[in-house]
């Protein structure tokens, strides 16, 4: 049986297949568009996942969306309304685009992909989010969180999955929302909305949570982590161009100019530590309510405020949970797979067998092309063969304090670069840290970097509790590095000593592990700098030849595309 899940027109569009319940490829549309955070349809990335299983839409069984956009409409609708005179630009807009398109999904589904009417499904928003995190978790039985914006009317949802039941039974309806809540300050901070909210996390450790009393005078929070906040402050239920309000200025002052992106700012520092700390504060309440609520102390957790990888540590540290998966694709974009999954779960009844344990779901180079676009480039290169002698060069050109972009195999699911399509440094080189952000990436100088470490360092180097070890692999939760440790590996250290850990294990990623351990052999420490193969404003590459482009246009020492080598003279 072969389910197609598609999530699109809001941000982050994708797809994913599923075989028989097991996922077979997943992939965001920007991976191919080469659109940042692309929401049409994903036409792209459905081709690929349609090629990957080697069949065509008609072998199709179901396919499904990961909301409900007649309940959606519905909300837009009624909110708009209410705030009438002030929403009609807002409405003016939202009506030409649900008007022209979003709301005839199930037509654009079929057109596109001739499949018949009565095999197009639609799950809720936040049940798609808390599928794409129970079913796939390993877990037989957990709590189930969700946060995000909003979907239809759900912000954040409490439940619970046992076996192939999946039942939400707690909501924070629009517009209380902790996700449009830390946006709005993304937005003041003078970072893009749906963007930006990495930037706002990397940048909180450089201030004090001074207005942490301020900001909860525009959101009352309760025991059970649930929300109020107060409309007056906000602009986002009726305006096109903000999401704060006047009075919000009133309180917290003018909004940082995007032209600031680089200054470290006492005030605005200490505004981004500000909401860090209550979004942290409302996140662990949430959790711990969803514990107490369901009884179970597993939590699988989605929706986009997931993927604030520092909350997430204080989750697993604070809340009472004893074990934890983070989906790694924990936006709209694991929508996509969170639909499929309730689908074949929840509705059809078919019992689980899939386990996420990697995030190498998407598409990879056919075999040889890396050096075929190299000769047909005219570019010199070496081919190594055998993955040692590839891994024995790149660590000579890291210890030489070389940056290497390295492209292997299938690309990952969701935002983060788990050693596939990664940009390698030296971390025990401190002076990494802005060479990459500035000569490589084109960002702020504030941004941290990744330690991937082996699976058997990483106690050594982090103080992790077993339940930590599903999320370490995604890069999903920011543990203190050791103290004793710190000035080893100053590069992925960020001021606050902490490090946003990817767990690199043999059976996840062997040619990976390999080249961190051959590092680790070399200069004693089993860790490497490890950031995305991106530069600022565009999506992670995909292919060979998108892969030395952003080498031709950055900073970037040397590239491997497979078993391909090239240094720049």
């Amino acid at each position: 049986m072969f389910i197609l899940g598609i999530s699109c027109f809001y941000h982050d569009a994708a797809a994913s297949l599923l075989r028989d319940g097991a996922l077979v490829a997943a992939a965001e549309e920007e991976r191919f568009s080469r659109v940042k955070h692309d929401n049409s349809f994903p036409r792209q990335a459905i081709r690929f996942c349609l090629e990957t299983a080697a069949i065509g839409p008609g072998a199709l069984d179901y396919v499904v969306f990961y909301e409900k956009p007649f309940t959606k409409f519905e909300r837009i609708v009624k909110t708009t309304l209410q705030t009438a005179p002030r929403s009609a630009r807002l409405f003016q807009r939202s009506m030409a685009s649900w008007l022209a398109d979003k709301l005839w999904i199930k037509e654009l589904i079929r057109s596109e992909l001739g499949i018949a009417p009565d095999k197009i499904f639609f799950a809720d928003h936040h049940q798609s989010h808390a599928a794409s995190a129970f079913y796939p978790s390993g877990f037989e039985e957990a709590a189930v969180l969700t946060v995000d914006g909003v979907g239809e009317w759900s912000c954040g949802t409490i439940g619970a999955g046992k076996g192939n039941r999946l039942t939400l039974t707690h909501e924070i309806r629009f517009p209380h929302s902790l996700g449009l809540l830390y946006s709005t300050f993304t937005a003041f901070l003078g970072f893009e909305v749906n963007e930006g909210e990495y930037k706002v996390m990397g940048m909180a450790p450089y201030g004090r949570p001074r207005y942490v009393d301020k900001i909860r005078k525009i959101v009352r929070i309760y025991d059970d982590g649930s929300l109020w906040l107060d409309l007056r402050y906000f602009a986002f239920p009726y305006s096109t161009r903000r999401s704060f309000s006047h009075r919000f200025l009133g309180l917290f002052g003018p909004p940082r100019e995007a032209s600031q992106a680089e200054a470290l700012e006492t005030h605005y520092c200490d505004l981004a530590a500000s909401i860090q700390a209550v979004t942290e504060e409302v996140v662990v309440a949430m959790a711990r309510h969803a514990v107490k609520t369901s009884g179970l102390s597993k939590l699988c957790y989605a929706g986009g405020v997931a993927l604030n990888s520092v909350a997430n540590w204080r989750i697993l540290t604070e809340a009472g949970v004893s074990d934890l998966f983070v989906q790694p694709a924990a936006g709209d974009s694991g929508g996509s797979l969170g639909a499929a999954l309730y689908l074949y779960h929840a509705l059809l009844g078919q019992p689980r067998k899939f386990e996420m344990t990697h995030a190498y779901w998407g598409a990879c180079p056919k075999n040889g092309e890396a050096g075929d676009f190299l000769r047909a480039s005219g570019l010199a290169f070496q081919s190594l063969s055998g993955e040692q002698a590839l891994c024995d060069q790149v660590v000579r050109l890291l210890t030489e304090g070389k940056v290497v972009g390295w492209l292997q195999d299938r690309f990952e699911w969701g935002p983060r670069a788990l050693g596939n399509r990664s940009i390698l440094a030296d971390p025990r080189n401190g002076q990494m840290k802005e060479i990459v952000n500035r000569k490589i990436k084109f960002r702020e100088p504030f941004r941290p970097f990744a330690p991937s470490v082996l699976a058997e360092a990483r106690q050594r180097y982090f103080d992790l509790p077993a339940g930590a070890e599903r999320s370490a692999r995604f890069m999903l939760v920011v543990p203190p590095v050791r103290p004793e440790r710190r000035q080893e590996i100053p590069a992925v250290t960020h001021v606050d000593g902490t490090g946003r850990l990817q767990v690199v294990e043999d059976s996840v990623n062997p040619l990976y592990a390999r080249l961190i351990r051959t590092f680790g052999q070399a200069t004693g420490v089993p860790v490497l700098l490890n950031t995305s193969f991106n530069l600022k404003g565009e999506p992670i590459v995909n292919t060979p030849a998108e892969a030395f482009s952003t080498f031709q246009r950055s900073g970037l020492d040397a590239l491997v595309l497979g078993d391909c080598l090239v240094v720049k003279s």
